[in-house]
């Protein structure tokens, strides 16, 4: 295995350092913070000519936060993942990927991503991988370019899983905050009548839709939209819904998620780290769901509810 490793590195003003490290915490990888906001102040009284100028010339007004990731990864789906939940919390942040040429990592990390099966039918496949399915699997080709969603973190696996299991066939199903479109596809494998598929990212929706047409899965639809703003209403509202976001946005969805769920609809929600699921269940508790599914893995929650 390859013992290189490359920086994905976030920065913003210092006032959104919390929720930068939130989202970058979830790449599952130490983080490196770097905040020279009180630099002055806590060398107050040390000798001039003992302070680094350099350091004194830092930008004291922004953080920058940075995680190391091994090239065996796709640096471009985490690029992505955390474009994307930056741009879902609304975090001015810039993202850069630091010390490595694309060109290096471009491909360097496809020849680890192989099949991966998600509960008991599906396999996540990638589009320059042969597979032959065994009998009674679903076989979701995917090629992820820089949106999140190959099937190789928890957060998707637990969804996918969940879905298969919840699911019915002719359902109508809604995957908020899409990326890589992968749990819409997913869903249409497994027999839903109708997928809406929506993303804030303009990258995340293309690729999407080029995974549809890749997967010829022409009932699943892709629209750009902020979280539910821009998302389509089905008469009768969908029967089951995925949200693998992040338990700050899953909370924020909670006081309208119902709208476009049906009287007896299910949604599905990931993202969420186990130390804030009882806060994100409890925003959902509050607006009538009720838990009646969950998994965890790897310190990843995921749940299913339905209206009391």
């Amino acid at each position: 295995m390859s013992d290189k490793w490359i920086q994905i590195k976030a920065t913003a003003e210092n006032k959104y350092l919390d929720d930068i490290c939130a989202v970058m915490s979830m790449i599952d990888a130490a983080l490196m913070i770097e905040d020279y906001s009180d630099v002055e102040r806590d060398l107050d009284g040390v000798y001039g000519d003992l302070i680094d100028e350099e350091l004194l010339a830092k930008d004291k007004t922004t953080v920058s936060v940075s995680v190391f990731i091994p090239e065996i990864k796709n640096p471009a789906e985490s690029e992505g993942f955390i474009k994307e939940r930056f741009a879902s919390l609304a975090v001015p942040a810039t993202v850069e990927i630091i010390g490595v040429h694309e060109s290096d990592w471009a491909d360097s990390w496809k020849q680890y991503y192989k099949p991966i099966k998600t509960g008991k039918r599906i396999v996540i496949v990638p589009v320059w991988e042969e597979y032959t399915p065994a009998a009674g699997e679903l076989t979701v080709l995917m090629d992820p370019g820089m949106a999140f969603g190959t099937g190789t973190h928890e957060t998707t696996r637990l969804c996918a899983t969940l879905l298969e299991k919840h699911q019915k066939e002719g359902d109508r199903m809604l995957d908020v905050g899409c990326g890589s479109g992968i749990l819409a596809i997913c869903s249409a494998k497994l027999g839903a009548s109708q997928c809406f598929a929506c993303d804030i990212d303009e990258n995340a929706v293309r690729i999407a839709k080029e995974n549809t047409e890749i997967n010829n899965t022409p009932n699943v639809k892709v629209g750009a939209s902020d979280l539910l703003k821009q998302a389509e209403k089905t008469e009768g509202g969908y029967d089951i819904c995925c949200a693998n976001i992040v338990a700050d946005i899953i909370i924020r969805l909670a006081p309208d998620i119902g709208d476009f769920i049906a009287p007896d609809g299910k949604i599905i929600v990931s993202g969420i780290i186990t130390e804030r699921a009882d806060e994100t269940l409890e925003a959902l508790n509050a607006h009538g769901w009720t838990l009646i599914d969950s998994m965890i893995e790897n310190g990843w929650f995921a749940g299913v509810l339905k209206k009391n």
